[in-house]
């Protein structure tokens, strides 16, 4: 019966060879794993937010949508509020599949003159967008994932913050996280790569001008 060899500990065998390398052996392997570390962050996703009162978001958002697919990437977008009304993504949107899914959930922004559901409705679609968000996030097959209008359904109380963060939290670390949405909270902010806040400096209807279809809606 043959007899087992123990084997040290690895990083006790890692300190023995350090010992052993000349000074330029150790400056090679300080350099790679920088280069390892460098990579590694090319590889991280990001928590990019678009805020703001000015027009905008969602437009910034679909030009994400065009720049990753060019790349090959695989991009989901799920709206919240919007859903109701027609607007040109609803088409455009299957143009770009299968690398583009784009998923509308809401009920119509709260509170407006043309908005005839009571209030738990927009809550329940927000509750299902928010559970059908983790679900599309956790599963590691998008490269980019988009919650449109994210951030006004939690300042109208149709979700909480603390779903936004737990989305944040738990996405893989791959994907790039584009939340959109005015009043962004300051939980957030604190901690996304990039926040972007929209400002209007000058809108058409101020002229009296109303929504342009292929560039409002």
């Amino acid at each position: 019966m043959g007899t087992v060899k123990k084997r040290g500990h690895p990083l006790i065998f890692f300190s023995c060879k350090m010992q052993s390398m000349t000074s330029d052996d150790a400056r090679l392997i300080f350099i790679f794993s920088l280069f390892i570390i460098y990579l590694q962050m090319l590889e991280r996703g990001l928590v990019i937010v678009y805020t703001g009162k000015g027009k905008g978001k969602t437009t910034a958002a679909l030009g994400i949508v065009l720049r990753a697919i060019g790349h090959g990437y695989k991009v989901g977008m799920i709206q919240f509020i919007k859903g109701e009304w027609y607007y040109g993504e609803l088409t455009s949107s299957k143009r770009l599949e299968p690398e583009f899914e784009m998923i509308a959930t809401g009920r119509g922004f709260v509170g407006i003159i043309d908005d005839d559901h009571p209030i738990e409705d927009h809550q329940r679609a927000a509750k299902e967008a928010i559970a059908l968000a983790k679900e599309k996030v956790a599963s590691g097959i998008y490269d980019v994932m988009i919650l449109d209008e994210v951030n006004y359904a939690a300042k109208l109380n149709l979700i909480s913050q603390q779903d936004i963060l737990d989305i944040i939290a738990a996405k893989p670390e791959k994907t790039n996280l584009v939340l959109t949405g005015n009043y962004v909270p300051e939980s957030v902010i604190a901690v996304a790569d990039l926040v972007t806040e929209m400002k209007e400096i000058k809108h058409p209807y101020q002229k009296g001008i109303k929504a342009k279809k292929g560039i409002d809606y």
